[in-house]
């Protein structure tokens, strides 16, 4: 199995692509060793050194790492993990594990978080999946709009800017009840 690697524009964060489906849909963030339940990915992940954490898309992963460690270090073990892990045919993320959870909308707002949510989904999530990481919708009250970015994306140096000027630019275009967009940890 060839297991390609790229950059991100994080530097502590670099993107693996197994050339296989991970999960059928939707992502799994982990930040820490602690919340690695059910995916039997993260956990052998976090078993190597230097590994702070483990996004899982449809077709990658993303593993960030410590600021002081160094890739050339880390990348050899990373890949044996990988290795290993697909080799045990376990399944990346188990059914139910990884889901975020969402902040109350008011009714009369659906149609707006709809917009929101279409948007995202069709503008927004494919250049974040190129740069190894997503983004989650929170919630939408009183015009502002709640996200969170994860992966390569979270604690990016550049994410601010993707969120309130690229994000946030387009969903005041298309959406004019938008009036702000905030991250959410």
């Amino acid at each position: 199995m060839f297991i390609e690697t790229e950059g991100t524009p994080n530097p502590n964060t670099l993107k693996f692509l197994p050339g296989k489906t991970l999960i059928e849909s939707g992502t799994a963030n982990y930040q820490d060793r602690d919340s690695v339940a059910g995916s039997p990915l993260a956990e052998a992940l976090f078993a190597e050194k230097g590994v702070e954490g483990v996004f899982i898309g449809t077709d990658f992963v993303t593993v960030t790492k410590s600021g002081e460690d160094d890739w050339e270090d880390l990348k050899p073990g990373i890949l044996g993990a990988l290795m290993q892990f697909f080799a045990s045919g376990a399944p990346a993320v188990e059914a139910g594990a990884g889901a975020s959870e969402s902040m109350d909308t008011a009714d009369e707002d659906l149609e707006i978080v709809e917009q929101i949510k279409t948007l995202l989904e069709e503008k927004v999530r494919p250049a974040v999946a190129q740069d190894g990481g997503d983004i989650v919708f929170h919630g939408f009250k009183e015009g502002v709009v709640y996200l969170q970015m994860q992966g390569a994306c979270a604690g990016c140096p550049s994410s601010t800017m993707t969120l309130k000027h690229g994000i946030e630019n387009l969903l005041k275009y298309y959406v004019p009840e938008v009036v702000d967009v905030r991250a959410v940890e």
